[in-house]
């Protein structure tokens, strides 16, 4: 009942975004998310013969593809953005170009370098292995969590964000809010091969980021630091947001996602709670605007002339539709309906990309990293990955799990 309500949601904003005329509302509401999709599957297309051979998209820039290599942290996306659009559309060209993908960024399960392999391996393998049963795939996700692993401290309880380099010696110990999401590789591997080390990794991380990273009204800090000799709190800065004590859009999408994640495995009520807390601040923000995208930071300056940013909403959209089945029915209406509301405005014309243009991508308008002027309103290909993932949620008959 609560998913048909929730399509029919999306079909009624979905027809006032675009503008459709009264003929096409009788149109089913698959149909509606079907055509975003076969867009999709055209976009790609013509991503893939704009991307040089062993290259990942990331970003564009002056209408020119911005691609990197197998060890950037957004790798990952690209292939996800394949295996979903083919689990909607069954396109054997498109698992062909992911299957091609996984082949040249496999290596990366031995770094050790990076703590964002949750986003590089398990959106790639994870989906690659949870749509074809490909036990490679299994393998794969197994060694890239114990890779991940290394990098937990005991003493800090976390696992580290950046290490030492030029540009952060400021910073002892940093842990991101980012991190919150690498952590579902750990858990789902944790269970499926009976690793209880993998689990309370995760747990540790998730339970000091919750501790230390969000302020009383539910908002996160970017970046806490901590001392590597007591495991203490040095500093709580941000590296991304506009200011230390704002609230970058992206990061508050990032805590919202992975805490519904956490709860997802462990049904501990404390992560249900802290979700519900992130999500409350969230959409009843005052500079939230009404068409439920946001701007790149809460609190940028020039509200309301600030960039927004549709990766954030993409992230914020899909962690709402899953928090929305572990709440009672007033808040799980609610939280549907924001998300809903964030997926029909990306759904339109304004942020939704004609076919061949855009250099590929799926969705316009994000913003990567503004204080360092870097892909400001530009497309991202994780925005395309959680705006993908957020429309398969919406369909009855699809499942992610």
């Amino acid at each position: 009942m609560m998913k048909t309500l929730i399509l029919t949601c999306f079909t009624v904003l979905l027809f006032v975004v675009c503008g459709c005329n009264n003929q096409e509302k009788d149109v089913p509401d698959r149909i509606i998310i079907d055509s975003v999709f076969e867009r999709a599957n055209s976009q790609y297309k013509y991503l893939a013969g704009l991307l040089p051979y062993n290259k990942f998209p990331r970003s564009a820039e002056d209408n020119k593809l911005i691609a990197r290599k197998s060890n950037d942290w957004c790798s990952g996306f690209y292939p996800g953005c394949l295996f979903y659009v083919y689990q909607k559309t069954q396109d054997s060209l498109l698992l062909l170009q992911a299957e091609r993908s996984l082949a040249v960024l496999e290596k990366e399960k031995t770094n050790t370098t990076t703590h964002d392999l949750g986003f590089m391996m398990f959106c790639s393998f994870g989906n690659a292995y949870r749509i074809t049963g490909n036990e490679t795939y299994k393998n794969v996700i197994k060694e890239s969590a114990y890779s991940l692993a290394t990098r937990f401290d005991a003493v800090v309880g976390c696992i580290r964000s950046w290490d030492s380099s030029s540009w952060n010696k400021k910073w002892q110990y940093p842990v991101i809010i980012d991190n919150m999401m690498n952590l579902e590789m750990l858990m789902w591997a944790g269970k499926e091969f009976a690793d209880s080390t993998l689990t309370r990794i995760a747990i540790s991380h998730a339970d000091k980021t919750m501790q230390n990273h969000f302020r009383d009204d539910f908002s996160s800090y970017h970046v806490v630091s901590y001392d590597t000799i007591t495991g203490a709190v040095e500093k709580k800065t941000t590296f991304q947001g506009y200011a230390d004590e704002s609230a970058w859009a992206r990061g508050q999408g990032w805590g919202l996602y992975g805490f519904t994640m956490m709860y997802r495995f462990t049904k501990d009520q404390k992560y249900l709670n802290h979700a519900k807390g992130i999500a409350n601040y969230i959409l009843n923000h005052p500079n939230m605007p009404d068409d439920m995208i946001p701007y790149w930071d809460f609190n940028a300056p020039d509200i309301p002339a600030a960039k927004r940013d549709a990766s954030a909403a993409a992230v914020i959209a899909s962690a709402l539709l899953e928090l929305k089945d572990f709440v009672n029915e007033e808040d799980a209406l609610w939280y549907a309906q924001s998300a809903t509301k964030m997926l029909s405005t990306l759904s339109g014309p304004e942020y939704l990309a004609e076919i061949e243009t855009n250099s590929g991508f799926l969705l316009k308008h994000s913003v990567g990293h503004f204080p360092k002027n870097s892909e400001i309103d530009a497309p991202l290909i994780y925005a395309d990955y959680y705006f993908l993932e957020a429309l398969l949620k919406l369909n009855s008959d699809e499942t992610l799990q």
